[in-house]
């Protein structure tokens, strides 16, 4: 996501602005509605001009539902994973999308199952790079009230999500039959959006934390 770019967004730290289109995503979630919830207003703006694919492993019927409703409202796709195989699965999957981005859940995160598709994604990573080159980037996306077991999250990169943060809201509003999310992850989703904004002077944001792939962090300050 670009620096100062209206149609995609405002990424910070500070740094060298850079002009190239956004780049294909795979955001690896626990639940059903953790892309909507944790990184929903960045993937609907990664879709107005590259590919999206939301990845969470298997879940109930009527979940799975509300997954495959809040992809399409992100402009994203869905793949659904074994959670029996979850690690090779991801292996797999990075292999054939190739994506230059991944954002999963931090290593550390408060809910168990949110550590353990992070585990899942560390552990696939490698070989993929070293089969395709991708992803060139990682990132670990929001937490509860923005808190993990490690302390606060520190974000590298914050997106300005202003122009898509209805479409999250519309994408999350999709869970409302099995969550709840009027009554608990809305107004915990506006409240973040509204706190990582105002760290950027803008009405809304999503936060993430660069990881190294293979060593390596991104030399840019997008994701």
């Amino acid at each position: 996501m670009n620096d100062h770019d209206p149609a995609a967004g405002t990424a910070t730290p500070a740094g060298t602005a850079g002009t190239a289109r956004p780049g294909s995503v795979l955001a690896v979630m626990a639940h059903p509605d953790d892309a909507e919830l944790w990184a929903g207003g960045t993937l609907a703006l990664h879709a107005r001009a590259a590919e999206v694919t939301v990845a969470v492993p298997r879940n109930t019927a009527d979940r799975m539902a509300e997954a495959a409703a809040g992809a399409r409202i992100l402009g994203a796709c869905l793949r659904v994973l074994d959670p029996e195989r979850l690690a090779v699965e991801l292996q797999e999957l990075l292999v054939e999308l190739s994506p230059e981005i991944v954002v999963t859940h931090p290593p550390a995160d408060v809910h168990p199952r949110h550590r353990r598709v992070a585990a899942a994604v560390l552990e696939a990573l490698p070989r993929a790079v070293l089969a395709t080159g991708c992803p060139r980037r990682l990132y670990t996306c929001d937490s509860y009230n923005s808190l993990t077991m490690d302390g606060p999250v520190r974000a590298t990169t914050i997106v300005d999500v202003t122009a898509t943060f209805d479409v999250k809201l519309r994408a999350l509003r999709a869970h409302g039959g099995t969550q709840p999310i009027s009554e608990e992850f809305a107004p915990m989703a506006e409240n973040l959006g509204r706190l990582w904004g105002a760290r950027i002077g803008a009405a809304y944001a999503e936060g993430f934390v660069a990881l190294p792939v293979l060593g390596r962090l991104p030399g840019v300050t997008r994701l």
